[in-house]
């Protein structure tokens, strides 16, 4: 089945950039287009996207809340946002991440890029640019401190097995379900359905806002 994106751009002609691109690919199509952060919500319940294209900066309402609507919208639960910026020193990579965003990306990345992180995002992993990601960590770490914790444990994450934070540890550092699985002994399915009930017990939405959760609970460092 073709993945069924949503353009939502202030832009005509940035949409119609984009859409001439998806539409090259054999395994997209462009359901629908939308200029305003208003329009793509609506948008995205009429036309039922598999995934939004979002840009951060759009009259009437932002690309952000506009996520945030979408996120917390049952009936949208299996939408994924792929979040755009015009630049790579856009502030907003936090906000838009905790507001149901799976994936950060510059305007200018190459159109085979573009592409991959579309794919990337409707498989349900999460994608972040290494700019943006790398201001993430300085943010996060600029934190006066990380939660409390007990026993050593970030109080946070307290609901997690021992093997569920060996799980979200790998995950934070990028690993996906495969990786996860070779590093501890697991099989793949294992590890998928530990990244399953990780999400469940830390109500999250994706992998993307499983990175933000072990970082700000202090359970990944940079470089760790």
């Amino acid at each position: 089945m073709k993945i069924r994106v949503l353009l939502a751009d202030d832009q005509a002609l940035v949409r119609a950039a984009f859409a001439m691109l998806v539409e090259s690919a054999p395994d997209m199509d462009v359901v629908a287009q939308a200029g305003t952060g208003r329009e793509a919500v609506e948008l995205a319940r009429a036309r039922r996207a598999d995934l939004v294209v979002m840009d951060v900066r759009m009259p009437d309402l932002d690309g952000i809340e506009a996520t945030r609507l979408i996120a917390a919208d049952e009936d949208l639960a299996g939408v994924k946002v792929l979040m755009l910026t015009t630049y790579d020193t856009d502030e907003h990579v936090v906000e838009a991440l905790r507001a149901g965003a799976s994936g950060f990306l510059v305007k200018d990345t190459r159109p085979a890029e573009l592409l991959d992180a579309i794919r990337t995002v409707a498989a349900g992993d999460s994608l972040l640019s290494p700019g943006p990601t790398a201001r993430l960590i300085a943010r996060v770490l600029r934190q006066p401190e990380a939660p409390g914790a007990v026993d050593g444990v970030p109080r946070s994450l307290a609901a997690l097995s021992d093997r569920e934070r060996q799980v979200l540890t790998l995950v934070a550092r990028g690993l996906n379900n495969t990786e996860v699985a070779e590093a501890l002994g697991l099989s793949p399915l294992t590890a998928k359905t530990h990244v399953s009930r990780i999400m469940g017990k830390l109500t999250v939405r994706d992998r993307a806002q499983l990175v933000i959760t072990a970082y700000e609970a202090g359970l990944v460092r940079p470089g760790g």
